[in-house]
């Protein structure tokens, strides 16, 4: 009996061993994933990647018969936070009050396109330019591409007046 014994008793030690190394590549597999993800979680507050932009208002292209039309300068910078756009800006030297400012989106950089948002603007011939919006991803790539541009229209000028387009 003493052999059988002696057999269980190192059959239960081999066994018990083998139960802590388990254990311990098991706490230690956990210990790395609780760090990785501690490490990878964002701090509270983190401010989410930004990009800026920036824009130089000037003249839509004009023919002579828009001249007594079409006038005036002006700049706005934007920021990029996830696909949230926020624009201010400044004009000034509008033959005649401004009316409406939007972002469009041109095929390419130079190239008119469709509107797809409204900012705020002052409706006299200086003044300011506001807003957020938020754009899609096809927004957001036309954005980093130079696809996005702003143009302010005024009562003269219906069609747009001034026009710039948003880049880094």
């Amino acid at each position: 009996m003493n052999l059988n014994s002696c057999a269980s008793t190192s059959d239960v030690a081999a066994t018990s061993a083998r139960a802590v190394r388990i254990r311990r590549r098991t706490m230690l597999a956990a210990g790395l994933a609780i760090g990785l993800l501690f490490v990878s979680w964002p701090a509270p507050g983190a401010a989410q990647n930004q990009e800026k932009y920036k824009v130089r208002l000037a003249t839509v292209p004009m023919d002579g018969g828009m001249r007594d039309a079409v006038a005036g300068s002006g700049s706005a910078s934007a920021v990029l936070t996830g696909t949230r756009l926020t624009v201010t800006g400044t004009f000034a030297g509008l033959r005649s009050p401004a009316t409406v400012a939007r972002v469009h989106s041109g095929l390419a950089k130079g190239v008119r396109g469709a509107s797809v948002a409204e900012l705020t603007v002052s409706k006299a011939t200086n003044g300011t330019v506001s807003g957020s919006i938020d754009l899609t991803r096809e927004q957001v790539q036309g954005l980093q591409s130079g696809k996005l541009y702003m143009q302010i229209s005024s009562e003269k000028a219906p069609d747009g007046n001034l026009w710039g387009w948003f880049v880094r």
